[in-house]
């Protein structure tokens, strides 16, 4: 299947999921049932799905037909290029086109004199006043694509605004562009680009990363370590009638192989075979050429062959737009469509659906102990109601008599559950602490300091090798922190059950190992890029600077997914004993409630048996439809009418 049929069955599917999550969380509220912790729970689904983006990257040196293939494979439909496809140069900053709902069509460009500041590109993302920004008109692609060619602007500069810009490094003489007849150099006029249009794959939640070549990649480390390793899947394009050049593989070495995924994740486009279609040769002779040249480029990039393809751009682009279906088999692009179809969007999809199946399953826990316990209380008030028949008034008084010394005991039981909030709270304090970006910022300074050193770092290594060790070390108290309060809730849930009758169950425990292995991703990204030929760049003081940014950053997102789980599961413990001390004390008002109206009427014993037992059935019936309801959401899609007419019965 291709990747685009692929992506919108995946779409379809985030659509589907979303709106049986809505109709679940309305019938929750219809029935009582919302409750702080199942909201956080319902929330975080939403979010985990709602936001889901597939990122595909795509790397080239300049002139490879990186663009050209981004406009064939996506952008076909438009009937023209959309993004800047002409000779030479194109895209001359890494640019991102993707959906925002929120934002209208626009291109924002950041300027490329921001490189001069301390701030990160994660944190200029959050600055949007400070980009450029002109507006797309996504029914015109005359206007769409002349827009767009803004990311193929360039400034001339002198030798020193260059260097200070990253884009001119003594050191490495070969990296560096060609001065013009006037010594003045050419760099790319903005930084980052973001493109935000309504395109019906970009809807669906995909990313597409258009980078440019070796020199602006170098220069720019939050690319390399912090965008590249995000994406899910890199297209790395070559010529067909070059193969791998010395260009190719210092962008394979210094920025692809740096990357902490698997090799599963990375394919290899040998493009522009058209350039080898000879009428002077047999189409198997070409065939044999081809698949030669795919081999060999498997072999020098450490690659499966299967992961290396061969397409022509141009002319899978012709084809489409023309309708020419031979043309289109020729090209091979279908073949490239359904790789990334079959293997990227399969991968991402089970991934997607492995974390949606826990949190579904957590949501069930919660709700269940909420109907567990109306249960319990109601199938208790049947039982001392049942208890009074055939007494006399002065048992149905001593009755009453003995609820309300229960409910004054109960009120005045606060302290103990108290102690345990307050024995978790400063667990919880000690916990994020630790993890707080104060305590990041302390860890990382030593390494910022080596890093931001003249000359030749020698011991970067060493000071990374430190750094890393500490924040696996913090991690890895946090890991034992969390045991520690786990098992504290577990024996004070065990305690407050056997004590007052609750049904309190201690939630999953987050799992902090998996931070520990992205630390491990980020570690190797960063020392694999400057182990090759990236320390002569590190010698720069500019360059030192924007890596830490970058680092900082990306591990600011990981100490961030931390404290997010660690707080979700917090609330799902503190909202378990709210909810239990609710319908605790609203079971005490309705047992004072029934002895008082069997007081009053000598019926009254029956009819609020009566009452209760029907409560129970009705209660039965909603633990039913909400497993029913849940198993649902587990389930792939079927049809929105479908899940809303078995929602709303």
């Amino acid at each position: 299947m291709s990747f685009n049929l692929e992506l919108d069955e995946h779409g379809a599917w985030r659509k589907q999921f979303a709106l049986r999550l809505k109709l679940l969380s309305e019938w929750l509220a219809d029935h009582d049932l919302m409750e702080p912790g199942v909201r956080d729970r319902l929330d975080q689904l939403h979010g985990l799905v709602k936001n889901d983006k597939i990122m595909v990257a795509f790397v080239a040196e300049f002139s490879r037909g990186k663009s050209e293939l981004i406009n064939a494979v996506f952008f076909a439909g438009y009937g023209r290029r959309i993004m800047p496809a002409s000779a030479g140069r194109t895209t001359m900053c890494p640019t991102e086109l993707g959906y925002d709902a929120d934002v209208p069509p626009c291109i924002r460009l950041l300027p490329i004199e921001t490189r001069l500041q301390q701030t990160s590109l994660l944190d200029w993302r959050n600055a949007p006043h400070k980009w450029e920004r002109l507006d797309l008109d996504v029914n015109d692609p005359d206007q769409l694509s002349q827009v767009i060619q803004k990311v193929a602007e360039i400034r001339r500069v002198t030798k020193d605004e260059a260097r200070a810009l990253g884009f001119w490094n003594d050191e490495m003489p070969d990296e560096n562009p060609l001065p013009a007849a006037d010594g003045m150099i050419e760099v790319p006029k903005w930084r980052h680009a973001l493109i935000n249009m309504a395109h019906p794959l970009l809807k669906q939640g995909l990313v597409i990363l258009d980078t440019p070549g070796l020199n602006a990649i170098g220069a720019e480390p939050e690319l390399t370590v912090s965008l590249l390793p995000q994406a899910h899947a890199v297209v790395f394009i070559l010529g067909a009638d070059t193969g791998v050049t010395k260009s190719d593989l210092a962008i394979w070495r210094q920025h692809l192989c740096a990357l902490g995924e698997g090799q599963e994740s990375r394919l290899v486009v040998l493009n522009k075979i058209d350039t080898m279609w000879d009428e002077m040769s047999t189409k198997e002779q070409v065939q044999l050429q081809i698949s030669s040249q795919r081999s060999d480029s498997a072999e020098i990039l450490n690659l499966d062959p299967s992961q290396v393809l061969a397409v022509s751009a141009q002319k899978g682009l012709l084809a489409k737009v023309n309708g020419d279906k031979k043309l289109l088999e020729d090209s091979r692009l279908l073949e490239l469509e359904a790789a990334l179809g079959d293997g990227l969007l399969g991968q991402r999809r089970r991934i997607l659906q492995a974390s949606v199946s826990n949190g579904i399953h957590a949501l069930r826990q919660e709700t269940n102990q909420l109907v567990r316990t109306r249960n319990r209380e109601l199938v208790e008030q049947i039982q001392e109601l049942e208890g009074l028949r055939g007494k006399n008034v002065g048992v149905i008084k001593q009755m009453r008599l003995r609820i309300e010394q229960e409910q004054a005991d109960f009120d005045a039981s606060g302290a103990k559950i108290q102690a345990v909030r307050s024995v978790h709270l400063r667990l919880l304090r000690d916990l994020f602490a630790l993890l707080s970006s104060s305590h990041l910022k302390v860890v990382v300074s030593e390494l910022a300091h080596t890093l931001k050193q003249p000359g030749i770092k020698l011991r970067v290594r060493r000071a990374y090798s430190h750094t890393f060790g500490r924040l696996r070390s913090d991690l890895e108290r946090a890991k034992e922190l969390v045991g520690e309060i786990q098992a504290m809730l577990e024996a004070s849930f065990k305690n407050l059950n056997a004590q007052y009758g609750f049904s309190l169950q201690a939630p999953i425990a987050p799992d902090v190992a998996r931070y520990v292995e992205d630390l491990n991703q980020i570690e190797h990204s960063h020392l694999q890029y400057l182990s090759l030929g990236n320390s002569l760049r590190l010698a720069q003081p500019e360059f030192a600077e924007r890596l830490t940014r970058a680092l900082t950053s990306r591990l600011r997102g990981v100490y961030e997914g931390v404290v997010n789980e660690i707080e979700l599961w917090n609330k799902s413990a503190a909202s378990q004993i709210d909810a239990q001390l609710r319908e605790r004390r609203r079971n005490f008002s309705r047992r004072i409630e029934a002895v008082s109206r069997i007081q009053q009427a000598a019926g009254g014993l029956d009819e609020r048996i009566g009452e209760l037992q029907g409560a129970q059935s009705e209660l039965n019936m909603l633990d039913a439809k909400l497993a029913d309801l849940t198993a649902q959401l587990l389930a792939p899609a079927e049809g929105e009418a479908q899940a809303a007419a078995t929602a709303t019965a």
